[in-house]
């Protein structure tokens, strides 16, 4: 004889907090003990610059060195700006677990051939121009185009293919667009929170991803390229985590904690 079964257990609708938490990555790492302090301050990724002109460059063997520290669940990026398929598969081959982010002029079928026909998620710099100009960027069409790239990473159009510390004006972004967002260009504890409540409704997900804003203050008061601040991490983080619980709060939905 069958038994009544009971019934199911409705699937618990996710929290505001696990709804609004963003992702960070700190960007153009080139030492162990700055990699150290990004874990420590709680970072989702860490990214690793092999474009040779950048200060902030290190060679795929470096690379590797560096993210063999990484704990499980930190996830290594490598950038790339306009290197060709071979040179990208055989330095992702040197870093295990890692993902790519194409930030110069890659077509998407290129994007697609150096991620080994997808092999390796990826993600697909989108320079928008500074000021007004801005407005005259079709990032739906962009997102479009790149459909295949894990996320959209919205940078300024800068010279030298980011890590100026430059920002677009969020403002001017639409209001939808159908694809994961990564937030960077001119990030800092200072704007970061404001950044994410601008950006966070405009896309499926938001994540930021910072360099220059959280690196050491030269004693002409300008960055130090690839020399990173522990203290200006954590502040980061803590920013990022401001802005999370604003839009928790905006959601109605009190944040559990973790």
């Amino acid at each position: 004889m069958n038994r009544p079964q009971p019934p199911a257990t409705p699937t618990p609708a996710p929290s505001a907090h696990a709804r609004h938490r963003t992702r960070i990555k700190v960007c153009g790492l080139t030492r162990e003990q700055d990699v150290d302090a990004a874990v420590a301050a709680g970072v989702d990724a860490v990214g690793f610059v092999l474009y040779a002109p950048s200060p902030r460059a290190v060679t795929p063997e470096r690379a590797a060195q560096l993210a063999a520290r990484l704990p499980p669940f930190v996830t290594p990026v490598l950038l790339f700006v306009n290197e060709n398929a071979t040179n990208v598969i055989a330095a992702s081959a040197m870093v295990s677990g890692s993902i790519l982010q194409f930030h110069g002029d890659e077509t998407a079928e290129e994007c697609w051939a150096a991620s080994g026909q997808g092999a390796r998620p990826y993600l697909r710099a989108a320079r928008i121009p500074l000021g007004d100009q801005g407005l005259a960027f079709d990032l739906v069409e962009y997102a479009h185009v790149h459909s295949r790239a894990r996320a959209i990473l919205l940078d300024a159009h800068v010279e030298g293919y980011g890590g100026g510390g430059k920002a677009f004006h969020w403002s001017l972004l639409p209001p939808s667009v159908a694809s994961h967002l990564v937030l960077s260009g001119g990030l800092t504890p200072a704007n970061v929170t404001d950044g994410i409540l601008q950006v966070r409704p405009r896309g499926l997900s938001l994540a930021v991803d910072v360099s220059s804003g959280v690196e050491l203050d030269g004693p002409d008061g300008k960055p130090v390229r690839g020399v990173k601040d522990a203290g200006k991490i954590q502040r980061f983080v803590a920013a990022v985590r401001a802005a999370d619980e604003q839009l928790a709060k905006q959601s109605h939905v009190p944040v559990r904690p973790t």
